[in-house]
């Protein structure tokens, strides 16, 4: 039985804020009773999230999460990891200090490689508390990671976008 080689991948996500989202969001500003004077919200991603290198042996199936607390890969399935370091994303949230915020991270994001190849991320999650706030600067600081999914054979470097929005709760 002859096996296929397995298929090298360098995978890297970006994260933006959602079209609309609080980026400096003038709807934000003033937006609720007795808000006037509020500072609107923005969002910076210092950080994308990187899956780093793997491998989808043969025509399977296979998937890799990255924890969003401790930025651990851990792979399953037809994936294998293939060394090179993991990076979960980080973002920052800035706004009026003090405030309930809500953060929303989209159900899954499609991946593309210039080749053609896909691949989904799914499961992402955020290492916030269930209500998060921004403190006394008017500051949030936060870690996020999700799972890629991948079946078939194919390679390269996948790359996507990740809509994060953020608004006042």
């Amino acid at each position: 039985m002859v096996r296929p080689a397995p298929l090298l991948l360098a995978l890297m996500l970006l994260a933006c804020p959602a079209p609309g989202a609080a980026q400096d969001c003038a709807l934000c500003f003033g937006s609720g009773p007795g808000e006037a004077g509020a500072r609107p919200l923005s969002i910076e991603i210092t950080s994308d999230l990187t899956f780093s290198r793997m491998a989808l042996t043969g025509q399977g199936e296979g998937s890799a999460s990255i924890d969003p607390q401790t930025g651990s890969r851990r792979v399953e399935g037809g994936m294998v990891e293939l060394g090179g370091v993991t990076v979960q994303g980080h973002g920052r949230i800035t706004g009026e200090p003090n405030r309930r915020v809500r953060v929303e991270m989209p159900a899954s994001v499609s991946m593309s490689t210039s080749q053609g190849g896909t691949a989904e991320l799914t499961d992402l999650t955020t290492d916030l508390p269930a209500w998060p706030m921004l403190d006394a600067t008017g500051s949030l600081e936060f870690s996020f990671g999700g799972r890629l999914r991948m079946r078939g054979n194919m390679g390269g470097n996948l790359r996507g976008r990740i809509p994060i929005s953020v608004d006042y709760n």
